[in-house]
């Protein structure tokens, strides 16, 4: 793996005009010294994960192309979906690879956000290890009330954005920019179109609401007409995959309902995947370098 490599994972909103999603992804594409490595569209959530990876200048400058396109085909105010945002770009995480640090991603989120508001005038806030204080934090507290509630909400001293005017963008609202550990995103769906069993579920195996440490979750209902489980696991180290999954299953075994299916959005760690293998098949001592391809790539 390179030194000096970030991971940029911006998820915009919009899932269901290809169109849109291929000019966006194309800005990406389109500058050099960053590799376009996946998109991923949700119909009902309405929104797209677009991930690239570079060195920090050229993920810098690929985030910014990113934005100036998504803020010139997303509107807002005619968009609709299962999942909260409050911009057209909703959120823009970096995450440190190679020899990359938190905190060097941590100054690339805030000199993204920067150019983001002088070439965009798209207000910023930013999150996560790059938030200017703990109500900032996470990422669900900055997108409550979402973009129609946005306006009402900046004018709340204490929700002033960290740059730019304190009111949203007429079409693009506003965007959350910053730097985090790998974050994994996990769909899970059930047998059964009863969108409140779902959202018992979420709450159930989310941290906010007393389930499992580093777990985002909320019940919504999936392109297929199925109540899903949408679920963030902010570290997999400390709350395996397969924790989560068993913890949905046995909450939805309470309402006499199955998993039908799941689903990660976006890429995932082979480490995480591996353990998932390791909990499920019982191996023992089982290491990364059994795996071929971890070998072909040495």
């Amino acid at each position: 793996m390179p030194g000096r490599l970030v991971e940029c994972i911006p998820n915009i909103s919009e899932g269901r005009r290809a169109e849109v999603i291929d000019a966006v992804a194309a800005a990406v594409r389109d500058c050099a010294g960053v590799r376009l490595l996946n998109v991923q569209s949700d119909q009902s959530h309405n929104r797209s994960v677009i991930t690239f990876a570079g060195d920090p200048d050229a993920a810098a400058g690929a985030a910014v192309a990113l934005m100036r396109k998504a803020v010139e085909l997303i509107d807002l105010r005619t968009h609709k979906g299962e999942h909260p945002r409050i911009g057209a770009v909703d959120v823009i995480p970096f995450v440190p690879l190679g020899q990359t640090t938190m905190k060097e991603c941590t100054i690339l989120a805030r000199r993204v956000g920067e150019m983001v508001w002088s070439e965009t005038r798209v207000p910023v806030y930013f999150y996560a290890e790059a938030a200017t204080g703990p109500h900032r934090v996470r990422l669900p507290d900055i997108r409550k009330g979402e973009f129609e509630g946005l306006a009402a909400k900046m004018r709340l001293p204490e929700w002033a954005p960290d740059i730019g005017d304190p009111r949203p963008h007429p079409s693009a609202g506003a965007v959350v920019i910053g730097a985090r550990k790998p974050l994994i995103a996990y769909n899970i769906n059930l047998r059964t179109d009863d969108l409140r069993i779902a959202q018992s579920v979420a709450r159930a195996i989310r941290e906010s609401s007393g389930g499992l440490m580093h777990v985002q979750a909320m019940g919504v209902t999936a392109v297929s007409g199925l109540a899903q489980v949408s679920i963030n696991l902010l570290d997999t180290a400390r709350t395996p995959m397969a924790r989560v999954f068993d913890l949905v299953r046995t909450e939805a075994d309470r309402f006499g309902v199955t998993i039908a299916e799941s689903e990660i959005v976006g890429l995932v760690p082979l480490d995480t995947l591996l353990d998932v293998a390791r909990a499920y098949l019982r191996l023992r001592e089982f290491d990364r370098a059994q795996v071929l391809e971890v070998r072909l790539m040495e």
